[in-house]
């Protein structure tokens, strides 16, 4: 497979470049890669799956070397491992079924109910319909009268209202391959429409003349906080500038230029403001399976403020950052240092940098993330709906294989 690996190298030259922005763009991005590993790999007749496994965990090694502070790119070659062993189950357990069948053929009950042509859908299909039926209807969506969006569809394979015999038996040897990439498939559109799902929860949560408090930037909280706004909920936001990068002054431009009204405050008055403070709302760089969060730099601060005032702490993440790994798991690299030029002048400081001089020296420690422990988070809000934090296991569960937590 010359051309994929071609593009596996490229990919892993822009991951340790950090070319990509964004959790969303990077596990999107991987997903759609490993589309293209297991659509070019030849798997032979025996041991479909193993061939398949064995691809995806040899590029995925790449990939999470390539940047292991990137979460979200261990979470999705994951997804894809469980996605494929899900298949593998589905197709074994049909064939298994199938025979069944076939030795009781004679009978009429059986060719009656043959008759009746239900879809076949993969089984990562059918696991996702329900995922998106585990947040029950809201009391705004019921007053409302509006139906709720997540619904299981009824799609047909083959428009014919009853198959023959012939065609129930090749719907159950369908080829592995066609059922996994369909499953991939599943998965990059619910990648591509986490921020969506997300944002029509906000009526749920934010209530007329509250005020929010967010950190940093992150387009996950944009759309909640406007999508809260569209339906003519009025609050105000208190921005944390997020310094040193000030990420919080992008989102706050963001928030004035759709009409929101948006207060700029720096980290260190978070203290000072959260009495005024309602709720919390911050996005996630990824959710740890004891419900511990990683997030900008800075959010650990807001997290005991609002514990000490008693403010709800809420977390937005999309499924692609539920991470199945533990803080103190050795492969987990929680944070990265950034460059010392965004918190000091070279210029101005260079006479007192440590340069390896030894004593007397200055030296500069610039994080990019911190880490909440479960205990200060109040709520999880993600594609499925809300979630306590004692919860975040069991839905991390429904994601991945424990035969694929270590590559």
């Amino acid at each position: 497979m010359p051309d994929v690996q071609s593009m596996v190298a490229e990919f892993v030259n822009k991951l340790r470049k950090r070319k990509i922005e964004g959790s969303q763009a990077t596990a999107k991005c991987t997903v759609e890669l490993l589309r293209s590993v297991i659509s070019h790999q030849r798997v032979p007749h025996a041991n479909q799956a193993a061939a398949l496994i064995d691809a995806v965990k040899a590029v995925g090694q790449q990939l999470v070397a390539a940047n292991p502070v990137e979460l979200a790119v261990g979470n999705v070659v994951r997804r894809v491992l469980h996605i494929i062993r899900e298949e593998d189950l589905s197709l074994t357990t049909a064939a298994m079924a199938g025979l069944d069948l076939l030795d009781a053929s004679d009978d009429d009950d059986i060719d009656n109910c043959k008759g009746i042509g239900y879809p076949a859908m993969s089984a990562a299909v059918v696991a996702a319909a329900a995922r998106s039926t585990l947040r029950p209807p809201s009391l705004q969506t019921l007053l409302e009268g509006t139906p709720e969006s997540a619904t299981v569809p009824y799609t047909s394979s083959s428009g014919a209202d009853s198959e023959s015999k012939t065609a129930d038996k090749s719907s159950l040897t369908r080829k592995l391959k066609h059922d996994v990439i369909e499953g991939v498939n599943q998965l990059i559109h619910e990648i591509s429409g986490c921020h969506e799902q997300i944002a029509e929860q906000a009526i749920e949560h934010i209530h007329q003349n509250e005020v929010i408090l967010t950190l940093g930037s992150s387009r996950t909280v944009l759309e909640f906080l406007c999508a809260a706004k569209e339906k003519k909920r009025s609050f105000r936001v208190f921005v944390a500038e997020g310094a040193p990068r000030y990420q919080g002054h992008l989102l706050a431009k963001e928030l004035v230029a759709r009409g929101l009204q948006t207060t700029v405050i720096t980290d260190s008055a978070v203290f000072a403001m959260i009495s005024r403070v309602n709720m919390v709302i911050i996005g996630a760089h990824a959710v740890m399976a004891n419900g511990g969060v990683i997030g900008p730099v800075g959010v650990n601060m807001a997290a005991l403020a609002a514990k000490k005032h008693a403010v709800p702490f809420v977390v937005l993440a999309g499924s692609h950052k539920l991470c199945p790994l533990y803080p103190h798991n050795p492969e987990v690299l929680l944070n990265e240092l950034r460059s010392p030029s965004e918190l000091l002048d070279f210029g101005e400081f260079s006479d007192c940098l440590d340069f390896g001089a030894g004593s007397g020296s200055l030296q500069v420690v610039n994080p990019t993330f911190d880490y909440v422990p479960p205990n200060l988070v109040s709520l999880f809000i993600t594609d499925t709906g809300g979630h306590n934090p004692s919860y975040m296991y069991r839905l991390i569960a429904d994601y991945y294989s424990a035969d694929d937590l270590v590559m």
